[in-house]
């Protein structure tokens, strides 16, 4: 089992935050920063299969576990980014049971699952076929993420598939799937969110969440999540960049 994976599952308090950005120099200064991990978002940002491998490689040069979040639910994506060489996938919109454990075959090379065998980065092109079938399927984080009024209505079935190393909370989609955006949704959506990391811990799975600050992150540690996913590289640009122009001006007087 790999020393990542090992922490996840072993509950260890994790920071990561999101590569949004796509170019290996954004991800070697994110890598340097202290986090614990990566995740590439291949789901929202302007980032192609081919950059996910190029951005995988300036990660591992730092020796920061990377994992991916894919489009969709599609294997074929799964299978895209764990193939490039990432520790795991963080697969979105996963609102029932049978969702969960197709993510789970989908990450998974039998007998626990369904993934396919290609010659691709993990495997060394090829030519470490063997050694990394041998590994991978007790290194490979599957993580899956929870933000929906379905998912919401379905989470004790969804926590309850086997496979599952982290259940992670998306509070902004969350929050507009429940209608509870804003300040008169807040204490809907804490109470959605609590449910979601009450039922991952009653099923002994890890419990993540998306934290836009750092004060987030105690919050909701206080109550079993231990895997924090702590805004992106873009969010730090724009929040850094503001920072500074507005210290600047003030000394201009």
């Amino acid at each position: 089992m790999s020393e990542f994976r090992q922490k996840c599952i072993g509950k260890a308090n994790l920071i990561g935050s999101f590569a949004a950005i796509p170019h290996p120099v954004a991800v070697e200064v994110m890598a340097s920063s202290g986090l614990d991990f990566l995740c590439i978002d291949w789901e929202h940002a302007q980032i192609s299969r081919e950059t996910i491998e190029t951005m995988l490689r300036a990660a591992d040069v730092h020796r920061v576990p990377t994992i991916v979040r894919v489009p969709g639910h599609a294997p074929e994506a799964i299978q895209a980014a764990l193939d490039s060489g990432a520790q795991g996938v963080l697969i979105p919109r996963v609102s029932t049971a049978a969702q969960a454990a197709m993510a789970v075959k989908a990450s998974r090379y039998p007998p626990h699952g369904e993934r396919g065998v290609g010659p691709g980065r993990a495997a060394g092109y090829g030519y470490r076929i063997p050694e990394y079938l041998a590994a991978a399927n007790e290194r490979i984080v599957v993580a899956i993420q929870v933000e929906t009024a379905e998912g919401l209505a379905n989470i004790e079935a969804i926590t309850a598939v086997d496979g599952i190393d982290v259940v992670f909370v998306g509070p902004g989609d969350l929050s507009v799937s429940i209608d509870a955006v804003g300040p008169a949704g807040a204490d809907k959506l804490s109470q959605a969110i609590r449910t979601i990391i009450g039922a991952a811990a009653a099923h002994g799975r890890t419990a993540g969440i998306f934290c836009t600050s750092p004060q987030n992150v105690g919050r909701w540690t206080a109550i079993g999540a231990s895997f924090f996913v702590l805004a992106s590289d873009t969010m730090f640009l724009g929040a850094g960049a503001a920072a500074n122009c507005t210290a600047a001006r003030a000394e201009l007087g």
